[in-house]
């Protein structure tokens, strides 16, 4: 437990799934980690109770990232806890929330979609920017779905994820003078409940017999590569969109 030892980490929907299993590996690895949740406060308990089943640090802050003030209040309660620095911030919530054509898509579910999945990344970024170390790492969830699309029904959520892949890579270059990281994951199909609530079965069986691996990713493969890229190991690294999708679709 060495290797983010003295770090504080802000993981933004740590209730459950990928956002869960970054929080767990992040303080398994000596990282103080901010667990926040909007919607899965039973989610965000049990994530705070493996890390402390384990000697971890945590704390989870109930915060709506679409809104600004509630993202001011998670970093106030970053700061009451762990201190005046962020030295890793991961950008993980977000949601697909329906499945809706063109012509079912209206204001409110398109404000839905592109506030949590974008703005949300965006105004976290820039709220908790200032308290960045130098060294420090910003890692944003993007999705497959940025480079092809998405399935049925997920345009604005395809189109929200191609937004967070772009200001990835426009934060890299804002950033790098003051000696921030900024990079992403593009995620394909991993085993989660966003995939339990919106895709078939028979489309999930057929889309990992697609892969090479012949198979789903797992949300602990997904933070493996989140602790990598918040690491010293990946100093000469920014501005990348990682795909990690079992080979379905390459660079």
């Amino acid at each position: 437990m060495s290797k983010f030892k003295g770090k504080v980490a802000v993981v933004t929907g740590g209730g459950r799934d990928i956002g869960r299993s970054i929080s767990i590996q992040l303080a398994k690895e000596g990282a103080k980690v901010v667990v926040n949740y909007y919607n899965s406060e039973s989610g965000a308990q049990e994530t705070l109770d493996q890390i402390k089943s384990f000697g971890g640090d945590a704390i989870a802050v109930k915060a709506d990232v679409s809104k600004i003030e509630d993202i001011k209040h998670l970093k106030a309660k970053t700061i009451e806890a762990f201190g005046n620095k962020v030295d890793i911030l991961v950008n993980n919530a977000g949601g697909l929330f329906a499945r809706k054509t063109l012509q079912e898509i209206d204001e409110s579910f398109y404000n839905l979609v592109m506030d949590v999945n974008f703005k949300g990344t965006v105004f976290t970024m820039q709220v908790f920017e200032p308290l960045m170390v130098e060294g420090g790492s910003i890692i944003n969830l993007s999705s497959l779905a940025a480079r092809d699309g998405g399935g049925g029904g997920s345009s604005l959520y395809a189109s929200s994820k191609g937004a967070v892949t772009t200001f990835t890579r426009a934060m890299a270059k804002e950033l790098g003078p003051k000696g921030i990281r900024v990079n992403a994951l593009c995620p394909g199909l991993i085993g989660t409940k966003f995939h339990d609530d919106f895709t078939k079965d028979e489309v999930r069986k057929t889309v990992a017999g697609k892969t090479p691996v012949r198979r789903e990713g797992t949300p602990d493969e997904v933070a493996d590569l989140v602790i990598y890229l918040a690491s010293d190991n990946s100093s000469f690294i920014t501005g990348a969109n990682f795909d990690i999708n079992g080979g379905l679709a390459f660079s």
